[in-house]
């Protein structure tokens, strides 16, 4: 049973600062170096310097991001809501030139206990979540909300959206540097919360982005367990800020992580490329318009990986699905389903040797662009493309009690963080 609440966010005091644009920022795990001193330099206020702070001579930078977010506060540029609302979300964007609108709220998910109904489709890493662990030790807060995704069977986002929300003002109403537009309302009404808390009751929600935070709240919870003796339940440290919506939504885009493979010295393409003759046919397009039409094309029937070096684009077709059920016979048939899995099973761990799980020759790009241009930059090294991950697949794997690989999935448009916060 998914435990949704209403909660008394802090937002950005629009008497303070006018432009919200300029003050919010991405998910902290998207945020790239150059990125990061963008963010910084743009505003003081910029909610990077919180979620994301730079590393200061002789100072701890999650004690200075703890104090920033304290004086953000006492000066009147954060400013708690003076009544618990559900937070409706809405983004609009261009892919590939179709519009499309993704619709959701916000709200307070009640942390994992056994049967809660929340499930989670990705491995996290210790790294990342000492990191996050440090952040919210400080700050004691939610800084930006993980996503999650539901069947909604009972159509809640679309009602209350129609009946209570559609015909309202946005309290946020931004452009960001990406032209996805962000608009958000407050719904403050305790009958429609109620109702909204009711029909959530039965759902089962799946952490889309976001595991590392939800699995720190966890171990935060745990902590507060232990330091607060026996707790009621309703602390804030027993919930976690989410943003929900309809795994069914057209608006809900999921992008591919594309790999790009760092060769190591004395590499043998020519040989590399018999060794996959084994497993996959292999097709040479030479045209990168027709290349991408014949992955997307295929990606509904058969699996396939992309392939680029030094201008040419390959097709790899897998002969036999059989083979994974020889090669992963430990996973269930919905992992081995996945076209990562054939890229890391049979490609880098059989032909190439590689251990999977150690990711220093491997980097990571959804914008396919922008693996292209490092592949040609770095000239010993090869591009692989994926098809995107389905989110029945996502649901499918979670439902198994299996783990996606990771960096299986790229949810678009990100939440922005820095619209709401969920201070403890």
């Amino acid at each position: 049973m998914a435990k949704i609440k209403p909660f008394q966010a802090f937002a950005y005091n629009q008497d303070k600062i006018s432009d919200i644009s300029k003050v919010v920022c991405p998910p902290y795990d998207v945020i790239s170096l150059s990125q990061q001193q963008a963010y910084t330099s743009s505003h003081k206020n910029n909610f990077v310097h919180i979620i994301l702070p730079e590393d200061l001579p002789a100072q701890d930078r999650y004690q200075h991001a703890a104090f920033d977010f304290k004086s953000w506060i006492e000066e009147g540029i954060l400013a708690q809501d003076k009544l618990p609302a559900v937070y409706f979300y809405s983004q609009t964007y261009n892919l590939k030139g179709e519009k499309k609108t993704r619709l959701g709220f916000i709200a307070l998910l009640g942390l994992e206990d056994k049967g809660s109904g929340v499930f989670k489709h990705e491995f996290t890493r210790s790294e990342p979540k000492e990191d996050r662990l440090k952040l919210i030790r400080q700050v004691k807060a939610n800084l930006s909300p993980i996503f999650a995704v539901f069947s909604d069977r009972k159509r809640v986002v679309q009602q209350v959206f129609q009946r209570y929300v559609q015909d309202k003002v946005p309290f946020i109403d931004i452009i960001d540097r990406d032209n996805v537009s962000h608009k958000l309302w407050r719904v403050d009404s305790e009958a429609v919360l109620a109702d909204i808390q009711k029909k959530m009751q039965d759902e089962d929600i799946f952490i889309a982005d976001g595991h590392h935070r939800y699995e720190v709240a966890c171990i935060y919870r745990e902590e507060m367990r232990k330091k607060l003796g026996n707790l009621t339940g309703e602390e804030g440290c027993n919930y976690i800020m989410a943003y929900f919506t309809n795994a069914d939504n057209r608006g809900l885009t999921i992008m591919p992580i594309n790999r790009l493979l760092q060769e190591e010295p004395g590499f043998d393409f020519g040989n590399f490329c018999l060794s996959l003759k084994e497993y996959f046919d292999v097709e040479e397009v030479k045209d990168k318009e027709k290349f991408s039409f014949l992955m997307q094309k295929a990606g509904s029937a058969e699996h396939i990986i992309g392939m680029y070096k030094e201008k040419k684009f390959w097709l790899l077709r897998l002969k036999n699905v059989k083979i994974l059920d020889k090669m992963i016979n430990d996973k269930p048939k919905d992992y081995r389903s996945l076209d990562v899995s054939v890229l890391n099973y049979i490609v880098f761990k059989k032909i190439l040797k590689l251990d999977i799980e150690n990711k220093e020759k491997l980097y990571f790009y959804h914008d396919e662009a922008e693996l292209i241009r490092q592949a040609d930059k770095n000239k010993g090294s090869i591009a692989f493309f994926l098809n995107p991950v389905r989110m029945k697949q996502i649901i499918a794997v979670a439902l198994s009690g299996e783990r996606m690989p990771s960096k299986s999935t790229y949810f678009y448009p990100k939440v922005l963080s820095g619209l709401v916060i969920n201070k403890f």
